[in-house]
């Protein structure tokens, strides 16, 4: 322990010159007759080191402490709580007798070691059950989730309690490379292949057009049913229009059904494919698989116009194409000749520009109400976009960019956007935004603010607006080709950005509803999902308001009702209904503005997850391979006490010693100013008994 100062050290001269000038000038220039020789010495010492001290305050000195920190090894304990789990012939061990002996480890380990644990399943939850209802598996999220925490922590290793079979996510072998510590498994479940008819896997478009035929891939699988037999049916409504018979020729028999339906009724359409059970088998949920299919009337056309090629285009195409409702096409402006009429969307990328005039496209648009979206660029011709009426102007006084990250603006409410989405844009890298003022018009709806760096702006990055007349929208920045990349480089798959642009195109392109009153949201949901409504109200000026209470009742088939009450957001309103039951729901919406009652109307499905019964044989050869690659060990569940002996045995699990430099200011220490009040009180009480004043 010393002391510190950010003011060089030859000061502390000038703060004992100062006690000792002032200690002179006060007794020994005019009133050294007072007091004798002894008395002064002790008056001019007293008020020697009180000055002294007070000076050296000033000079903010810090006290300097060092400390010895000691931190035990972290356990991480983290059980599986999904479905697999309880459907083998073990179910009765996992319910009964297996928690009681997994406690019992924790409560052991926690003697010598920092224990935490968690659940995981569909998500990931501090809170340690073992009812094993999660519908899904993603161990991926858990190693995300915990590398997130535990990050430059003295983790001394990882129990991973499970049955390795994961369906949600990428494979956990690759996700744990970010852990900088050994990985221990449990290895649950059983192995052993039972008797059991299953659909694999449906293969099948989500939309269909209405009179057209539209093809569904099932693949049956069977274990151990040999020379037996099955029907497999695909029925709608309650009326079978598809049926085979299923010869199953092997133990390990695979089969994929090919089926052609025709698309009838326009609308969502629930089909249910379904193999008859036989005698003896380990599960019947794994059996049949509902599918929705929405089936429209046409397709809606979108062209994407831009000055020039643009990596940004391919990706938005690729994007826009995964869903079969939309019909995409290219073209450069001053190639384009067409009907604005005909498209249900306009994308301008990177225009208006410097080359090419198309302030007629932008009007035609316009009146003909042809949503529009402008994506900003190096190319843009700012002064010209500030005329197109698209909801914000940005006000460059230079050629200058900004790398601008998305970040969410928690008002947002024009549409949803699913935590996999906002867990994917955490790591998008930023778009090249123009730099300049942006003002933002009162109707406009932002989704994402520009973040430069850490800070977060007030400008939008994604935003939209709605007039009388026609919608809009800006990206504003290029490089958007990036999220797609990063997107498939971290999960394997393009999801997530697809959902975001299919959003945003399904927001911008739907029909506008000149409605007073409308409420929003999915078609399906799935069960272990909360359901989530969006609601918004206008006044006889057709601006947004939210001052009205909005009510709504959701009714299910059997005629059960659940009454909620939407909750406001700055300007619209949001409903977060959880997790309702397996079920067909309609409901009726209502506000009244005024004297005038309105009402809006929908339904949604809830629809089951069976993807845990899809395959019931645990993969320990997968914890196998995660426990040989990150330095740990298998186990099985009658090994769990040998758990605590492996620990102790490892020499990389041990407590680490951090120091650490305190440093607290000397003038926030009360016992220096007692120290220099009792010096200046014993001052005045030596000169009142000599008679001083």
């Amino acid at each position: 322990m010393n002391i510190a100062t950010e003011s060089p050290a030859w000061l502390i001269i000038f703060c004992l010159l100062a006690g000792l000038a002032y200690s002179a000038l006060l007794y020994y220039k005019n009133k050294k007759e007072e007091f004798n020789a002894l008395t002064l010495g002790i008056l001019s010492a007293f008020r020697f080191i009180a000055v002294a001290v007070i000076a050296f305050l000033l000079l903010s000195p810090m006290l300097k402490s060092h400390f010895r920190n000691f931190e035990k090894p972290i356990l991480i304990l983290a059980q599986d709580n999904s479905e697999s789990l309880i459907i083998g012939k073990d179910s009765a061990f996992y319910r009964n007798d297996y928690p009681k002996e997994f406690l019992k480890l924790v409560d052991e380990l926690q003697k010598e070691y920092t224990v935490r644990t968690y659940n995981f399943g569909h998500k990931v939850s501090e809170e340690l059950t073992f009812d094993y209802t999660d519908q899904q598996t993603d161990i991926s999220e858990l190693f995300e989730e915990i590398n997130t925490r535990y990050s430059n922590r003295n983790v001394g290793g990882m129990l991973l309690a499970t049955d390795g079979l994961y369906n949600r996510g990428i494979n956990p072998v690759y996700s744990a490379e970010k852990l900088k510590f050994p990985i221990f498994a449990v290895a649950l479940g059983d192995t052993s292949v039972r008797k059991d008819i299953f659909i694999r896997k449906i293969n099948y478009n989500r939309i269909a057009f209405k009179g057209n035929e539209f093809p569904i891939e099932a693949i049956v699988g069977a274990n151990l049913c040999n020379e037996e037999n099955s029907i497999l049916t695909v029925s709608h409504g309650g009326a079978i229009l598809f049926s085979k018979n299923i010869n199953f020729n092997s133990n390990h028999f695979n089969e994929t059904v090919h089926i052609t339906l025709n698309a009838e009724k326009a609308g969502l359409q629930r089909y249910r494919i379904s193999v008859r059970p036989i005698e003896g088998e380990i599960s019947l949920q794994n059996n049949s698989q509902d599918i929705f299919i929405e089936v429209l009337d046409t397709k809606q056309k979108i062209i994407i116009l831009s000055q020039s090629p643009h990596p940004d285009i391919a990706a938005l195409k690729e994007a826009i194409e995964s869903n079969w409702a939309y019909e995409v096409t290219h073209s450069l402006s001053n190639q384009f000749s067409g009907n604005i009429g005909e498209y249900n969307l306009i994308i301008l990328h990177q225009l208006p520009g410097g080359r090419d005039d198309i302030s007629r496209i932008i009007a035609e648009a316009n009146k003909q109400a042809v949503p529009l979206l402008f994506i900003l660029g190096s190319q843009s011709n700012l002064v010209q976009f500030n005329k197109s009426g698209a909801g914000i102007e940005i006000q460059a006084q230079k050629e200058l960019f900004n790398e601008s990250l998305p970040s969410l603006n928690k008002e947002f409410s024009l549409f949803t956007i699913s935590d996999d989405v906002l867990k994917a844009i955490e790591m998008f890298p930023p778009l090249i935004a123009p730099f300049g003022e942006i003002k933002t018009q009162v109707s406009a709806n932002t989704l994402f603010n520009q973040q430069i760096g850490s800070l977060v702006t007030g400008y939008p990055l994604i935003v939209f607006n709605q007039t009388l007349d026609n919608k809009t929208g800006v990206i504003a920045g290029e490089g958007i080709w990036r999220w797609r990349l990063i997107n498939f480089q971290k999960y394997g798959n393009h999801n997530a950005f697809n959902e975001l642009l299919s959003k945003i195109i399904q927001y911008l392109a739907v029909k506008a509803d000149k409605s007073f009153f409308r409420v929003t949201g999915q078609n399906i949901f799935m069960e272990n999902e909360a359901i989530h409504l969006d609601a918004e109200v206008y006044n006889q000026s057709y601006e947004l308001i939210n001052t009205p209470d909005v009510e709504i009742t959701l009714k299910n088939s059997v005629g059960d009702t659940y009454n909620f009450l939407f909750g406001k957001t700055s300007n619209a309103y949001q409903l977060n209904a959880g997790i309702l039951p397996i079920e067909d729901y309609t409901y009726e919406a209502t506000v009244r503005v005024g004297e005038k009652l309105y009402r809006s109307q929908g339904e949604f499905t809830v629809s089951p997850v069976n993807i845990e019964a899809i395959n019931t044989v645990a993969d320990h050869n997968l914890l196998y391979r995660l426990t040989s690659k990150y330095q740990g060990e298998l186990i099985y569940p009658e090994q769990l006490s040998t758990f605590t002996k492996m620990i102790k045995a490892r020499d990389d699990v041990r407590t680490v010693v951090y120091t650490e430099k305190k440093f607290s200011g000397l003038v926030n220490i009360f016992g220096i100013f007692i120290f220099i009040v009792a010096l200046l009180t014993a001052e005045w009480f030596i000169r009142k008994r000599s008679g001083s004043y």
